[in-house]
């Protein structure tokens, strides 16, 4: 996790200066730069493949973007660029924001939200899961393919985990998966899939 710049920005500047740019998002007024490597997008690419063929064989009415921001509605200048969204098609009608540019106001619009870790970790783990939870949002999932995370999120020896963090009332129960181990999504229950499948090669 980079902080560029020491000057806090608003919603609106950020998203004059860097909608358009996805390696950043914006937490409190801090620009956080998401400067990924070639390993990190392949392991979201694969989960988003994956996603997608999932949604088509069972014809839901959701869509995968290429790139979309979070405007938590109850945090100032904060906007969230998870690494993989899915969006109700339905319901886009109902956000504000979105004819003009692609940004989601309503927790409500989001069926699931994935983040691959990098060094932002913290974010992740913490901030992010308290924002997802909060907006409604009923199913995040963080792929620490790299083991990056506090031991305090992922254990002791740390080593490659993906969490499941489905939301229960007002907050996440997590399940947490290693490589070899089939996981489990409430929203996807027919997804066959486990961490090994989508590691870079």
């Amino acid at each position: 996790m980079t902080y560029t710049s020491a000057k806090t920005l608003t919603f609106e500047e950020f998203l004059a200066q860097y909608g358009n740019t996805p390696r950043y998002e914006l937490i409190d007024g801090e620009l956080r730069d998401r400067s990924h490597t070639g390993p990190h997008e392949s392991v979201a690419g694969n989960l988003a493949g994956r996603i997608f063929m999932e949604i088509l064989q069972n014809r839901h009415p959701w869509i995968v973007p290429k790139n979309c921001l979070i405007e938590p509605p109850a945090a100032e200048a904060t906007a969230l660029r998870p690494d993989v969204i899915v969006l109700d098609e339905e319901k886009l009608s109902q956000e504000p924001l979105w004819q003009q540019e692609p940004i989601i106001c309503n927790g409500s619009t989001v069926k699931l939200v994935v983040e691959v870790i990098s060094t932002n970790w913290q974010d992740d783990y913490a901030r992010k899961v308290e924002e997802y939870a909060f907006l409604g949002i009923p199913e995040y999932w963080i792929v620490d393919y790299r083991a990056l995370g506090g031991i305090a999120f992922i254990g002791k020896p740390k080593q490659p985990t993906f969490t499941i963090c489905h939301l229960d009332g007002d907050e996440y129960s997590r399940h947490q998966y290693n490589l070899g181990q089939p996981i489990y999504s409430p929203t996807f229950p027919n997804l066959h899939l486990r961490l090994d499948d989508v590691l870079p090669r």
